[in-house]
């Protein structure tokens, strides 16, 4: 298996037990495979290929398949990829990722790949781009130094805005790329800072307790969309910060659409399917049942991990210290590649998941008419 390589179409379909949606296996090689991380689409712009990440290489590379049917393609190859890490252009030719301490991106159509940043010795998280594409930020850690890695798609005026925690998701504000929020680990979690390294504050004070997670921008609102794990989904509006609550459900990982009136999610302890939640109302209906087994024994708590936890993760797995990077070992918040990590189509007509049901973790669509 190289780059470029071809591999005919591997999906199949069903009827899903509990609702009734059309559901589509894209993927059934015996490693795993998964789509992008739940706050990126893992549809390209016109619909008509799903780019995920896949092991079967023996290393997580991208490959993409063409939808409802066509053929998979291997994109890269070489040193792995952060599997969790790519993000589309809003354009739909380039694709950017994470390998090793630097940014990439990846022309569809030719394969050819240009480093866009580097940082020596240091390691990104996923990448997430600006409204228009132009920006781009990831979450770094350079040696003893967290913070985030922001610049321009292009290559330009990249600079480290530094944090005195682990910092996870950092993401563009989609009506103002001037303002970047980002979560901080542990508690406190959420935050903001602008582009060019100014304004740094909290929006909201809580300690380990108060289990604050998958926090992103409810769609074009411009306001924010949080779990407090297990307990309800709420929402912050950016100007005053005042929370409320949408409902009292044990939504897990969240994906608005881009109006920002319904809020996808998928739901464990007890897992009870992938629902649709009115932002507006809280009413939700059941998508399907995506069966993962939902890995992570923190998720069974309603706490922050802590240094304990981390240690007696590290030692039950035998293997060096344990970060927001090392997503294969984790067992206090994964391995991720068992969570569904539902998000839309661009069309919001079907949603992406991931699921372990079959033994090993495969690209899923559901069709949600």
């Amino acid at each position: 298996m190289a780059k470029g390589s071809r591999f005919p179409s591997e999906r199949s379909s069903y009827l899903d037990r509990a609702t009734g949606a059309r559901v589509h296996q894209l993927t059934s090689h015996p490693s795993i495979s998964h789509p992008t991380y739940f706050l990126q689409s893992s549809f390209t712009p016109d619909g008509g290929a799903l780019i995920f990440t896949s092991y079967r290489t023996g290393s997580a590379q991208l490959f993409e398949a063409g939808y409802p049917d066509g053929e998979i393609r291997q994109l890269t190859d070489g040193p792995a990829i952060h599997p969790f890490s790519p993000a589309i252009h809003p354009g739909g030719e380039r694709i950017f990722f994470v390998r090793g301490g630097g940014i990439w991106s990846i022309d569809r159509r030719s394969l050819e790949e240009r480093c866009v940043v580097r940082f020596e010795g240091a390691q990104l998280g996923e990448c997430s781009l600006g409204a228009g594409g132009e920006w781009l930020t990831a979450a770094a850690k350079q040696g003893a130094q967290c913070g985030l890695a922001v610049g321009r798609a292009s290559g330009a005026d990249w600079r480290l805005i530094p944090f005195p925690r682990t910092v996870i998701h950092p993401q563009f504000h989609p009506l103002d790329p001037e303002w970047i929020e980002f979560s901080g680990d542990p508690a406190p979690r959420m935050h903001r800072v602008r582009r060019d390294g100014s304004g740094l504050e909290c929006l909201h004070q809580h300690d380990n307790d108060e289990f604050v997670v998958h926090e992103t921008f409810l769609g074009t609102t411009g306001d924010l969309v949080f779990t407090v794990w297990p307990k309800r989904l709420c929402r912050m509006d950016w100007t005053t910060r005042r929370i409320r609550a949408i409902a009292e459900f044990n939504a897990w990982h969240i994906t608005p659409d881009r109006a920002g009136t319904r809020v996808l999610c998928d739901t464990n302890h007890p897992d009870l399917g992938i629902f649709l939640i009115d932002a507006a109302t809280g009413d939700r209906r059941q998508v399907c049942l995506p069966e993962s087994s939902n890995q992570g024994s923190q998720w069974k708590t309603s706490r922050y991990a802590l240094a304990a936890d981390f240690a007696a993760a590290q030692s039950a797995a035998k293997t060096g210290a344990l970060s927001w990077m090392e997503v294969a070992t984790d067992s206090v918040y994964g391995p991720q590649w068992t969570h569904p990590h539902p998000a839309f189509s661009p069309d919001e007509r079907r949603i992406t998941f991931a699921s372990d049901r079959t033994g090993h973790t495969q690209v899923y669509v559901a069709e949600l008419e």
